[in-house]
């Protein structure tokens, strides 16, 4: 991600050695835990320091996809920002799983630039259920600005309008989490993107577990930003069930 490497892209090639790892800690984890992502299966992020489907061309990605379609334990879930439609001729089995990642087209245009149009990731929903995946949304990040509860609610119609496997189809929500650290490289490099990114007036400062410091939604407000998120979801597309929001 470009919050610990702004410039450039490292490529992990030692691809079965990581699914070997893979496999030897699948067997060795009990599945039935209260935080599980899916029912059955061990669920493994395979791409949580990129774009997996962007970055696709530069993997032995079928090797990876067969590797959780056959596996009896595993299987695999990225999130994306990207229609990858050569994805589309490999059927997993519904062993791996993509995420979506949805905002409002207005701030996707500002904090996703050169990114798949939202509406074209909402129309690529079917077509991937169809090819046999695993498919949520990823509503992320949530950012707090004028009118972004009506925002929400014309993107939830659209997936209204276009989702068919509407009880297929579920959610996590994650609120904006800033870092300190990239809002000093965003000043430099894309200023613009702070009006909305870096708001003292709402937000607290937050150590993480790795020592940052980051920035998020002031603990007196964030509950009352959830709690409206989910009465507009809840109106406008309560077939979408939200698996976690914080």
């Amino acid at each position: 991600m470009k919050r610990h490497k702004p410039d450039g892209l490292s490529i992990s090639t030692n691809t079965g050695d990581i699914l070997t790892a893979i496999n030897n800690h699948a067997y060795f984890t009990p599945v039935n835990k209260p935080n599980q992502t899916h029912a059955d299966y061990t669920t493994y992020d395979i791409s949580c320091n990129e774009d997996f489907a962007l970055h696709a061309k530069h993997h032995d990605w079928k090797k990876i996809f067969e590797f959780f379609r056959d596996h009896p334990v595993a299987m695999g879930a990225f999130a994306t920002k990207y229609v990858n439609p050569n994805l589309i001729n490999f059927n997993p089995q519904g062993k791996i799983r993509i995420r979506f990642s949805l905002m409002p087209q207005h701030m996707s245009d500002i904090h996703e630039p050169n990114t798949s149009k939202i509406i074209d990731r909402i129309k690529a929903i079917n077509a991937f259920i169809d090819a046999g995946y695993d498919v949520h949304v990823n509503f992320s990040p949530v950012i707090i600005e004028d009118n972004w509860l009506e925002d929400y609610r014309y993107l939830f119609n659209m997936m209204n309008d276009y989702v068919d496997y509407k009880e297929q189809v579920h959610a996590e929500v994650i609120f904006l989490t800033h870092n300190e650290k990239k809002h000093e490289e965003n000043l430099k490099k894309h200023p613009e993107t702070e009006l909305d990114l870096w708001n003292p007036a709402i937000q607290e400062e937050k150590v993480s577990q790795y020592g940052g410091t980051n920035i998020r939604y002031a603990r007196h407000l964030k509950p009352l930003y959830i709690d409206a998120f989910k009465a507009v979801h809840e109106k406008t597309i309560p077939w979408n069930t939200i698996r976690y929001i914080f």
